[in-house]
């Protein structure tokens, strides 16, 4: 196995970088339906996703104490 995938950063780097995708995703949809419920799950949608990559980001950076 690689020591790449070993490394933690690895990882949590790619998970944001999926997020990310996802998130921008949902937002640029938002602009594409007319549906108000459905605009609103995009957008909900996307917040929490940016919630899990911010925990991901923090664990990361072991800034929160549940990380230490």
């Amino acid at each position: 196995m690689a020591s790449e995938d070993r490394d933690p950063r690895h990882h949590t780097q790619k998970m944001q970088s999926r997020l990310q995708e996802t998130i921008t995703h949902l937002r640029e949809d938002i602009e594409k339906v007319d549906e108000p419920q459905l605009k609103a799950m995009f957008e909900t949608s996307a917040e929490v996703l940016n919630g899990l990559k911010t925990a991901f980001a923090h664990y990361e950076q072991k800034n929160e104490s549940a990380w230490r």
